[in-house]
């Protein structure tokens, strides 16, 4: 993913809703997922559009002193339908098990957002063959 301003992540966004409005099935939901600080702003852009809001991360819990972590509220005072969890730089830089992961994805769920859990393997497990048991571990945890 690469970091945008919020005057690039709207324009992008108004680009891309333009580009589906005519193609999009009842069946197929699209969405884009900025960077926290444009959130609020491609929301608005996109409002009334067929192109959903994503987060990139959220935090399990709905209030507290978790400084650099963004709510689930806060997820969905800004437009966000979907929230992307368990991204592999979410867990290969910051450490995130899939004990977290659990608990971001029920937590997503009682607040109405739908998960997006991103599950899979680095190269070297690839090629080492543990493709299949590591999905399957990421999905049963």
């Amino acid at each position: 993913m690469q970091i945008l301003n919020v005057e690039e992540a709207v324009s992008i966004a108004t680009e891309i809703s333009t580009a589906i409005s005519g193609i999009l099935t009842e069946n197929v939901e699209v969405f884009i997922a900025p960077s926290y600080n444009a959130l609020y702003s491609v929301g608005q852009a996109i409002k009334g559009t067929k192109l959903k809001l994503c987060g990139q991360n959220m935090y399990f819990r709905d209030k507290g002193a978790f400084t650099g972590e963004i709510s689930p509220n806060s997820l969905l005072d800004a437009g966000c339908e979907y929230v992307l969890l368990g991204h592999s730089e979410r867990r290969r830089i910051f450490g995130e098990s899939n004990s977290v992961i659990n608990q971001k994805v029920k937590k997503a769920l009682e607040k109405g957002l739908k998960p997006v859990l991103c599950i899979g393997e680095t190269a070297k497990e690839k090629e080492n063959g543990q493709t299949e048991t590591l999905i399957q571990t990421q999905m049963e945890e």
